[in-house]
C-alpha cells in the first residue's frame, strides 16, 4: 500500500525534478537544499525557481536560463501529482505589477492616462468623502490613504466592489503614508476597463501577453489548462473565507483571493494565472527595457519611471509605480541584490519576482504554498533562494558579457554610481517603535499642559505609563499639579470589583475617590465633587466595543465639565483590537423614556467603532455639540492597524473578566449577547473565549457552527463549571471558540452566529429577550427568532458601519 500523500511529500522527500540544460547548475546547487529542507518543514508541498539573465543589447538574444528546477508536488489532495516546470500558478498579488502595473503603463505611453489625473476624473462618484486629491500616483504608489481592503461582509459582484470602494473613507491624506492595498489596485484594473472599453484581461492579451507569447498568462484559466494548474486551499463553495473544510476540494483554477473571487476572477490586484515559462519572458522583457527582440511592449521611460522610487520623498517606505523597491515587503529580495536599482514583487499564495539590472538578472519563486491546508509559509525560503542566486549570479557570468550597472536611485530622488552610498538601509519588517500613550508624552513634555491647574482625575488601574506607574502617583507628584479628586469607573479605581463601586479614600495618596458606577447613579460625576476643579483628566483603557462602559463614562463626564466650564484632557490609549475595523450595528435612538445608557452607548455607533479614547471624545464633543474645552495628548508611534501586541504595552486587565488579547477580540460579539440566558464564560479562567449553559448539546452546537464556516475561528465542544455570575457552580455545556485569523474575524457576525444556533437548536430553552439592550436593535433579536441567517443580517449592517466610517472620519486621529 502506498503512503499517505503528505507523508510520501514531506517525509520520504520524493522530488520530481525537470530541469532545463544548465551547465551552471553546480553553482546554485544550495538552492536544492533551501526547497528541500522547507518541504521537509511543510512549508510548501512543492516549488518551481528560475534564474536567469535578460537579453544582451542585441537585439534578438535569447533567454539566459542559469538556473530551472521544478522540486515536489504541485498537488497532494485528492491525489499527489508532481510539480513540473509548465505548472500554471495563481500568482495572486503579482497581478499587481504583472498585469495591471503594465496595462496603466501602456495607457501613460499612449497619452490616454496621466499619472497625476485624479481618481474621480475616471470614476466618478469616487471623489465623496475627501478623496477627490487622490490621484493615479497615489493608487500605484500605495499612498492612497485607503484602507488595505473593502470588507468581507456578503456581496457579490464586480459593480459591488467598485461601489464599495467609491464609499471608502480614507484613514490618512494622499501622500501622506504607505499602506498597502488591494482597493488601489482593482480600482486601477477598473480605470483601464473604462479607458479601454475592455476587460483588463482582454486589453492585457491583446497588448501585453499576445505580444510577447505568455500564451498561459491570463485570468480565470479555460478549463484546458485545469491539469496543470496547482491548487491551493479546500474550498466548500467559492465564497468560503477562510475555505477550508476536510472533505472539500482544493480551489483549482479559481481565484483564491476572496474579494478577487467576488468581483468575477477578474481583478486589478488579484485572479491572474501564469507559469515561469511566462514570467521569464515577462523579466527578460522588463530587462529588455520594455522590449524582446523587435516586440515592444513599454517604452524605455515606462520601464525605467514605474522601477525608480516614486513615494514621497523622507518616506519610510520606497516603491516604485506598482514595483517593490525597499519596504517591508521586500524580503524576496534577499540579502545581496542591492537596495535601489531592484526591484520585485510577491504574491500571498506563494509566488515572488526579483529583478536586477545591476547584473541583468532576475529570480522567479513559484508555489502554491497554501494548499492543502493554508498553512504553508514561503517568506523565509523566498529570501533565501534570492540570497543565494544573487551570490551565484556573479560566478557564471560570461566574461564577455559585462554587467549593466546602472545609477542607483536614493530616497531622496537623486542619483549616485554603486555602491549605494545610503547609510540607512530598511530590509524585512523592522519591530514597531515604543509606542507611547498620552501619560508617557505627558511626563515626556514635563506636564506643561497641566502646571498650574487643579486637576481631577478618572483612572483605574489601567492609568499606568510604559514603565508601570501609576498616572495617579505620576500627576499627584507632577511639578507645579495639584491633584485635587479621583474619580472610579466601572470595576473600581484597581479594577477589580465586578458590582457597584464605592466612595472610598485613595490609600496612597490620601484623595477621596467619587464614584461613577454605583446603584441609583448618573454615571456622572457625584454633584459637588468637581467644585474646586479647573482641568478634569482621563485616562482609561478601552476595549474598542460600544458596550464597553468606560467611553459612556468618559462622555458623561464630559458633560457636566462643559457645564461647570471645566477644560478636559484625555491621555490616549491604543484601540487593541486596532483601530479600522469596523462591525455591527448602530444603535436605535432611544425611545421616549429610555437612556442611551440602556445600550450601553452614549451617540449611535456600531458595536465595534474602530476609535481611540482621545478620538471618541473629538467625535462626542462635535457630534453631540458638548462644547467642552477638549485637549487629546495623542498616542506616538501608534498605527490605526496595530493590535495591543504590537504596541510593546503591558497587557493589564482592563475589568476583571477580559484577561487577554483574545477575549478582547471575541468580546464585541460576545458580549453583546450576553444579555439572554447563556454563560460568556465569567467565573471561569477564560471569560468570552467561551460560551454554555446546563441545556446546551456542546457537540451539536459546534458542529452547527464550524459548518457554517466562518472566517477566522472554529469552535470545539467544551464543559465547564462557573464559580460565579450566570449558572455559577452549575456544571454548563458550550463551545469554546479558538481564533485561527484575527483579521479575518467578524466577532459580531460570531455573536449572532451563536445567537441563532442556539435558537435553532434549543429555541424552547434558549431566552434572548433582554438581549437587545446591548445589540442595540430589538429589531434584530427579532430576526434571529424568525431564522433569518445571520448573513443576510450581516450584510444589512454594512451600511450602517459604512455610515459610521463616515461619520468618524473628521475626528481621527492616527493613520
Amino acid at each position: 500500500m502506498r503512503p499517505a500523500p503528505l507523508v510520501a511529500a514531506f517525509a520520504a522527500l520524493s522530488i520530481a525534478v525537470a530541469e532545463a540544460k544548465q551547465p551552471n547548475s553546480g553553482a546554485f546547487s544550495r538552492i536544492d537544499d533551501l526547497v528541500r529542507d522547507a518541504m521537509a518543514a511543510r512549508q510548501t508541498p512543492g516549488a518551481v525557481v528560475a534564474v536567469g539573465r535578460g537579453p544582451s543589447t542585441s537585439p534578438g538574444t535569447s533567454d539566459q536560463t542559469l538556473y530551472e528546477k521544478a522540486f515536489g508536488y504541485r498537488a497532494t489532495v485528492p491525489a499527489e501529482e508532481p510539480m513540473t516546470l509548465d505548472t500554471v500558478f495563481d500568482v495572486a498579488s503579482l497581478t499587481k505589477v504583472v498585469a495591471t502595473t503594465t496595462a496603466v503603463m501602456t495607457l501613460i505611453d499612449d497619452a490616454r492616462l496621466r499619472l497625476n489625473d485624479s481618481v474621480a476624473t475616471h470614476l466618478p462618484g469616487f471623489e465623496r468623502y475627501g478623496k477627490g486629491g487622490i490621484t493615479i500616483r497615489h493608487l500605484m504608489t500605495h499612498v492612497s490613504g485607503l484602507r488595505p481592503d473593502v470588507d468581507l461582509h456578503p456581496w457579490t459582484g464586480y459593480d459591488a466592489a467598485i461601489e464599495l470602494a467609491k464609499d471608502e473613507v480614507p484613514t490618512a491624506a494622499p501622500g501622506e503614508t504607505f499602506v498597502y492595498s488591494d482597493i488601489n489596485y482593482f480600482l486601477l484594473g477598473d480605470i483601464v476597463s473604462r479607458i479601454t472599453g475592455q476587460s483588463l484581461d482582454a486589453y492585457l492579451k491583446a497588448r501585453v501577453f499576445g505580444p510577447l507569447g505568455m500564451t498561459d498568462t491570463g485570468f480565470n484559466p479555460p478549463k484546458s489548462l485545469l491539469p496543470r494548474i496547482a491548487p491551493t486551499e479546500r474550498c466548500a463553495e467559492q465564497d468560503a473565507w477562510p475555505c477550508k473544510r476536510p472533505d472539500a476540494a482544493p480551489l483549482r483554477g479559481v481565484v483564491h483571493d476572496p474579494t478577487a473571487r467576488r468581483m468575477g476572477g477578474i481583478a486589478g490586484h488579484a485572479g491572474l494565472f501564469s507559469t515561469v515559462r511566462d514570467l521569464k519572458i515577462f523579466a527578460r522583457m522588463l530587462l529588455g527595457q520594455g522590449r524582446i527582440g523587435t516586440t515592444r511592449v513599454l517604452s524605455e521611460a515606462a520601464v525605467r519611471t514605474m522601477t525608480s522610487p516614486q513615494t514621497p520623498r523622507g518616506m519610510t517606505a520606497v516603491r516604485g509605480l506598482g514595483w517593490d523597491i525597499d519596504t517591508s515587503f521586500s524580503s524576496n529580495r534577499g540579502d545581496l541584490f542591492p537596495v535601489g536599482p531592484s526591484f520585485g514583487h510577491t504574491g500571498f499564495t506563494g509566488t515572488s519576482i526579483w529583478v536586477d539590472p545591476t547584473s541583468n538578472s532576475y529570480v522567479i519563486f513559484l508555489s502554491s504554498r497554501l494548499h492543502p491546508d493554508g498553512t504553508g509559509d514561503v517568506t523565509p525560503l523566498r529570501s533565501r533562494v534570492a540570497t543565494v542566486a544573487a551570490a551565484a549570479i556573479s560566478s557564471v557570468l560570461d566574461a564577455g558579457s559585462p554587467r549593466r550597472v546602472g545609477a542607483e536611485v536614493l530616497r531622496d530622488g537623486s542619483r549616485a554610481t554603486a555602491p549605494n552610498p545610503r547609510e540607512e538601509r530598511v530590509g524585512g519588517a523592522a519591530a514597531p517603535n515604543g509606542v507611547l500613550t498620552g501619560i508617557d508624552v505627558l511626563i515626556r513634555d514635563g506636564f506643561r499642559l497641566l502646571r498650574g491647574k487643579r486637576v481631577g482625575l478618572i483612572t483605574n488601574h489601567t492609568g499606568l505609563s510604559r514603565d508601570g506607574r501609576a498616572t495617579i502617583d505620576l500627576l499627584f507628584k507632577a511639578p507645579e499639579v495639584t491633584l485635587a479628586a479621583l474619580y472610579s469607573p466601572e470595576h473600581g479605581i484597581r479594577g477589580v470589583l465586578d458590582a457597584d463601586v464605592p466612595a472610598e479614600k485613595d490609600q496612597r495618596t490620601g484623595l477621596p475617590i467619587h464614584s461613577l458606577f454605583y446603584k441609583g447613579g448618573t454615571g456622572r460625576p457625584p454633584a459637588g465633587s468637581l467644585d474646586g476643579i479647573d482641568t478634569l483628566v482621563i485616562d482609561l483603557q478601552d476595549i474598542g466595543a460600544r458596550i464597553y462602559t468606560y467611553q459612556l463614562a468618559m462622555a458623561y463626564a464630559m458633560e457636566e465639565a462643559a457645564r461647570q466650564k471645566i477644560a478636559v484632557v484625555v491621555l490616549d490609549r491604543p484601540n487593541p483590537i486596532n483601530g479600522w475595523q469596523i462591525e455591527g450595528p448602530i444603535t436605535r435612538e432611544a425611545k421616549a423614556g429610555e437612556t442611551r445608557n440602556t445600550f450601553i452607548a452614549y451617540t449611535e455607533m456600531p458595536i465595534r467603532h474602530g476609535m481611540t479614547m482621545g478620538e471618541l471624545a473629538r467625535l462626542y464633543n462635535g457630534e453631540r455639540k458638548l462644547n467642552v474645552d477638549l485637549t487629546v495628548v495623542p498616542i506616538e508611534n501608534w498605527r490605526r492597524d496595530y493590535w495591543y501586541d504590537e504596541t510593546g504595552l503591558a497587557w493589564i486587565n482592563p475589568s476583571p473578566n477580559m484577561r487577554n488579547l483574545n477575549q478582547a477580540m471575541l468580546y464585541p460579539g460576545i458580549g453583546a449577547i450576553e444579555y439572554s440566558n447563556i454563560s460568556v464564560g465569567r467565573g471561569t479562567d477564560q471569560p468570552f473565549e467561551q460560551i454554555g449553559a446546563p441545556w446546551i448539546d456542546g457537540r451539536r452546537l459546534a458542529a452547527a457552527l464550524n459548518a457554517r464556516r466562518l472566517p477566522g475561528i472554529r469552535f470545539y465542544p467544551i464543559g465547564f463549571t462557573p464559580t460565579a455570575s450566570k449558572y455559577a457552580n452549575e456544571r454548563c455545556e458550550g463551545v469554546f471558540m479558538m481564533i485561527t485569523n484575527r483579521s479575518a474575524l467578524q466577532p459580531v457576525r460570531v455573536g449572532f452566529e451563536i445567537s441563532s444556533a442556539l435558537w435553532k437548536l434549543f429555541g424552547d430553552k434558549y431566552d434572548a429577550s433582554n438581549m437587545w439592550r446591548l445589540v442595540g436593535s430589538e429589531e434584530l433579536v427579532a430576526r434571529i427568532k424568525e431564522g433569518e441567517d445571520p448573513a443576510a443580517m450581516a450584510a444589512q449592517y454594512a451600511a450602517d458601519e459604512s455610515r459610521w466610517r463616515q461619520r468618524r472620519a473628521r475626528y481621527l486621529l492616527y493613520r
